[in-house]
Order: structure tokens, then sequence, then C-alpha cells
């Protein structure tokens, strides 16, 4: 059946695994927290920990798993270390997930692919 769709490709297994281990990375309240607030600008982990309502080290540990996945960057200044979103991706990511989520939420029929999407209503 997919033979007769034109210019039908799969993606590749590197491709699929990466997704996976994105998607698993976000599947965590907290993290979607912390990478929202960064994706508003720059951070450190007491400031983040503080907008997540989650402990600092919790708030550590999630920010090193964020950093493996190359989610996330870091830029040290003296003792301290400022976090950031690592790249537009991110927004992305988080935007769509978010704009699903809201839909859901409020039993709104789904938009079509060129809607763009918005930052949820605040609750």
């Amino acid at each position: 059946m997919h033979e007769s769709v034109p210019d039908f490709e799969m993606p590749t297994e590197e491709q699929v695994h990466l997704a996976a281990e994105t998607f698993r990375l976000l599947a965590d309240p907290t993290r979607i927290k912390v990478l929202w607030a960064l994706l508003q600008g720059e951070s450190s982990v007491a400031c983040l920990a503080e907008l997540a309502g989650a402990a600092p080290t919790a708030v550590s540990q999630h920010l090193a798993k964020l950093r493996l996945a190359g989610l996330v960057k870091g830029r040290r200044e003296g003792t301290f270390v400022y976090y950031s979103a690592a790249n537009d991706h991110v927004r992305g990511l988080l935007a769509q997930a978010l704009f699903h989520a809201d839909h859901i939420d409020r039993d709104i029929p789904a938009l079509h692919s060129t809607a763009k999407p918005h930052r949820p209503a605040a609750r």
C-alpha cells in the first residue's frame, strides 16, 4: 500500500531511536517546566527550581540529563552555571506538545497543520 504513495519515506533507525529518546526525556512534568522556563531566557538552577516547584538537587539532575541529550546547554560564569535551551527545535517540540495538550484539555478539535502553536492558556 505505501508503495503507491509518492515520495513515501521512513526515518532511519537512528532517527527513530533519537526521537524516542527525546520524547522519553520530555515525559516528565518537571523537565517540561524547566525547559519552558529556559525558553524564556537563561536561568540558574536555583531560579529554575523555584519556577518548577522542585528541589535544586532534583533540577540539577534533570538538567544533566537534558544537557546530555542536547536539549539544554550551560554557560559557566565563575562558580555559577546558567542554562538555556539548546536551540529552536526545543521550542518547537514543547510548543507543539503544549498546544496539543491544551486542545485535548479543552476538547478543541484539531486545526489545520499550518496553524501556529500558541502558548497554552494560563490556569
